[in-house]
């Protein structure tokens, strides 16, 4: 079977149990949770197992859950002969990109995802952010809720056609929420995540990041990856600074699946976590079709 996109989930998918029956039934998804614990200097493994979701909620842990768990579905995919030809992760999901493309290391992306972790996980933890999604309303009435609410509150996930999250200051969150619910939004929810992430309040941790980057070897991609920054195809460049500028830019995940369909790519498999990417694709394009791959059992189905 070969799908024409490996799509990576982002922080907010991670659950208690996810990826334990990829390393109980498959040996190459059950290496890349060796490698992970290896790198990472614990058990990933019994982290994903048997972490409360409180635990796995922090961006510490969190984001190395997802990151090892969809290299692990991707590992069990390619076992069975699933091959790809372009790569894009939503946030988090793009580090998993380059990792699958080749442009990182199993062991180098790990270590970026566990220093970026940490490192938004203390800029979180020193001022008081969150995030929010606005369903069913326009871009354009979120963006000028936004503008107009006191304090910082910023449009930073363009997920898919009426949806866009907010994120900043906790204050300025709500404001915009309520401005937003004013304006027709059918619902805002917050999400289970524990920062003002992709805003500014993200700057010291993206600025610390890059100098922590420069230390790593880059290696020309494998296949083609599109990046949340421009919808497009991340083209050969400064790595450190595109993940400085990643940590405080939005997510154009709108922009960037239709740039790949426009390339055409007809097809995608999300793999890690739930299947919040696969819920995007159907209302961004009905015709993209797009399955969710997070157990063993999935595996098998999508090798068919």
């Amino acid at each position: 079977m070969r799908f024409a996109l490996a799509l990576f989930p982002g922080q907010g998918a991670q659950h208690p149990g996810m990826g334990v029956d990829l390393a109980q039934e498959s040996e190459a998804a059950r290496r890349i949770f060796d490698a992970a614990g290896e790198a990472a200097g614990f058990d990933v493994l019994a982290a994903c197992r048997d972490s409360s979701p409180e635990e796995l909620s922090r961006t510490e842990l969190s984001q190395i859950a997802i990151f090892t768990h969809s290299l692990a579905g991707l590992a069990a995919l390619e076992e069975r002969g699933v091959t790809f030809e372009a790569a894009a992760g939503f946030s988090l999901g793009e580090y998993t990109a380059l990792t699958a493309s080749g442009v990182l290391s199993i062991a180098d992306g790990l270590q970026l995802v566990r220093k970026r972790g940490q490192l938004m996980q203390a800029a979180a933890d020193a001022q008081d952010g969150c995030m929010a999604a606005v369903l069913g309303l326009e871009d354009a009435a979120v963006e000028e809720a936004c503008k107009n609410a006191p304090g910082t509150v910023l449009p930073v996930n363009y997920n898919c056609p009426g949806q866009l999250v907010i994120a900043g200051e906790r204050a300025a969150v709500n404001a915009a929420a309520e401005a937003c619910k004013a304006a027709g939004a059918r619902r805002v929810m917050p999400l289970a995540v524990s920062g003002a992430f992709h805003t500014p309040l993200m700057q010291e941790a993206a600025a610390q990041l890059r100098e922590f980057a420069k230390g790593f070897a880059f290696h020309a991609p494998q296949m083609p990856v599109y990046t949340n920054l421009t919808g497009e195809r991340l083209t050969a460049g400064d790595l450190p600074a595109h993940f400085e500028k990643h940590m405080v830019s939005p997510v154009r995940w709108t922009s960037l699946l239709r740039a790949a369909i426009r390339d055409g790519y007809a097809s995608g498999c999300e793999i890690g976590p739930a299947k919040t990417l696969t819920g995007f694709a159907r209302k961004i394009d009905k015709g993209f079709q797009c399955v969710a791959v997070e157990t063993i059992a999935q595996v098998a189905e999508a090798a068919k």
